[in-house]
């Protein structure tokens, strides 16, 4: 069997067309997407690739990897958006044909295409790939390194019915080796979760050893090497400080919410649930018995389930309650999606109501989601009081924001979707399916040209364009009362002669050498006005108060 063929050209294609197109046409969020992209900024600005600095003060909460990529980038594209989420769109273009690919071997070429058709079509997988966030680049290698260590494990017990011929030795070392490139991604969550996941797996077996203490020990070794190229000679020549700080810094956030976001427990369950529709409603069958499945399907089902439920337990347990904590579930969600459709296509499985009351639940909310938003920015005024407890939405809602009856073509677009499903659905499920799938990604795409860039003009633009306004003039950047950074990137700071300025006490209160520009919210203003007695107020905008110390 061929690894392309004209369903791998289509993904190509289709990634092509969806990924790469406007992924420069709104500013960076804060705050992950501004800050990975200031790392990589300062990165390509002073040459040094072995260190991370954020106001060119060393970094330790990350390794390089994805920065490697974003400053490369950047040094093709520019110092912009469109550099910082390319990295993104060019593993979406990798990971669609390569989800076909898998599937087409563990299967055949309709679930190939139907895995790729689970991801594509989810609503928070597709958008991972527009965003400049590290977790894409990081879950396809844990995932990698989980698929080539199944692999190995299968080679070795000389199953013959799959397609992958290569020895099982070189499948440990792909194994290793991505589990090492994810780590040096993100750190040694990468190596945890694998880890787990064959835990869990050998609880399961009744603590069989399915794979030897000797090839654990080279996939270890390898993953080990791979993360050595960049922590050892940064260890050999900076010393050891920022391992230890680093690993102080990643076992102490596990526990306590550190990163500033908390949440209920089931917070991971409503994020997938919502997140990857419709995958999601199909994968909760995909985790039933499938008859005259083969054994190593079966087996994979199983590896997936573990892993889903990896994630889940893990990041429900962490303290900090971020929505991209558990887009690893991605990959198995989108499999345990497909296994479903290829069996409900095929009639071997039952299609039970249960299904269409789930999708017609979450579709109509998309709709009226879709249909409320562009009906709230039209009629604003009426809906302020929802925000009177809170000053700075409140000053938020005053940005000028042009809504229009062309922002209810996502809306229209979803009830579309809809229709066209259930109305395809008797007649023949695969092409229902197809619709639902595609549907839901021209929904999202839609939804990215219609509402981002209002949603961003009214929680952040106006800060954005002060910073862009002081690009090539000699002052200093900060913030008061909250923490952003905003300033450091669109105002492309330069290295910094005075190591003062790395003081933000000093930058506020001390004698300075160099004009100070200062970014406050609404509800700071009266506290700021009172601290700071020389400041000049320059001007106010969409909740943002700005001002200068001379």
């Amino acid at each position: 069997m061929k690894f392309f063929d004209r369903n791998t050209w289509f993904w190509f294609l289709v990634c092509g067309l969806l990924f790469f197109p406007f992924l420069g046409g709104v500013h960076l969020f804060d705050w992950d997407e501004i800050n990975f992209a200031e790392i990589a900024r300062e990165m390509a600005v002073s040459g040094d690739y072995l260190r991370m600095q954020i106001n060119y003060e060393t970094f330790t909460e990350k390794p390089p990897l994805f920065f490697w990529l974003q400053a490369i980038s950047m040094k093709i594209f520019g110092i912009n958006e469109y550099a910082a989420r390319f990295p993104n769109a060019l593993l979406g273009f990798i990971v669609l044909p390569f989800l076909y690919v898998a599937g087409k071997f563990l299967y055949d070429r309709k679930f190939g295409f139907l895995w790729a058709l689970s991801w594509f079509g989810s609503i928070l997988p597709f958008l991972y790939f527009k965003s400049g966030i590290i977790d894409p680049i990081f879950n396809f290698f844990i995932f990698n390194g989980l698929f080539f260590l199944i692999q190995y494990m299968w080679r070795k017990k000389g199953t013959r019915d799959l397609y992958f011929s290569k020895s099982p030795a070189i499948y440990l070392l792909i194994a290793g080796a991505s589990v090492g490139l994810g780590i040096l991604s993100k750190g040694p969550v990468a190596y945890l979760i694998v880890g787990l996941c064959l835990f869990v797996y050998w609880i399961l077996e009744r603590f069989r050893f399915f794979i030897s203490p000797m090839a654990f020990v080279k996939f270890s070794l390898s993953a080990l090497g791979v993360t050595l190229i960049w922590f050892g000679i940064d260890m050999a020549i900076n010393g050891p400080e920022f391992f230890i700080d680093f690993t102080i810094r990643g076992w102490g956030l596990l526990p306590s919410g550190g990163a500033g976001y908390g949440g209920f427990a089931g917070y991971h369950f409503v994020v997938l649930l919502l997140g990857c529709f419709p995958a999601s409603v199909f994968a909760i069958r995909g985790m039933g018995k499938f008859k005259e499945a083969s054994p190593h399907l079966v087996d994979f089902q199983r590896w997936m389930i573990i892993l889903l439920w990896v994630i889940l337990i893990l990041f429900s347990l962490v303290g900090t309650k971020i929505i991209h904590y558990s887009s690893m579930a991605y990959y198995p969600i989108s499999f345990l999606s497909a296994l479903t459709l290829r069996y409900l296509i095929d009639a071997k499985i039952n299609y039970k109501k249960w299904i269409s009351i789930s999708i017609a639940f979450l579709g109509i909310i998309i709709s009226i989601v879709s249909f409320a938003l562009p009906w709230i920015g039209l009629h604003i005024k009426d809906f302020l009081f929802l925000f009177e407890k809170d000053a700075f939405a409140m000053a938020n809602m005053s940005a000028q924001i042009n809504w229009s009856l062309l922002d209810f073509i996502p809306a229209g677009i979803a009830i579309l979707v809809l229709i066209g499903f259930f109305f395809s659905l008797k007649r023949n499920k695969y092409t229902a399916f197809k619709i639902l799938f595609f549907g839901n990604c021209i929904w999202v795409f839609s939804a990215l040209i219609f509402f981002i860039a209002k949603v961003e003009g009214i929680s952040q633009r106006a800060n954005v364009e002060f910073f862009e306004n002081v690009v090539g003039k000699n002052v200093y950047v900060t913030t008061y009362g909250y923490k952003s950074y905003v300033p450091w990137f669109y105002s492309k700071i330069e290295a910094h002669e005075n190591q003062n300025a790395v003081n933000q006490n000093w930058l506020l209160h001390g004698k300075t050498d160099k004009t100070v520009l200062i970014s406050c919210k609404i509800n700071a203003k009266d506290k700021l006005e009172k601290d700071l007695l020389d400041v000049e107020f320059l001007y106010e905008k969409n909740g943002f108060y700005f001002y200068k110390r001379n």
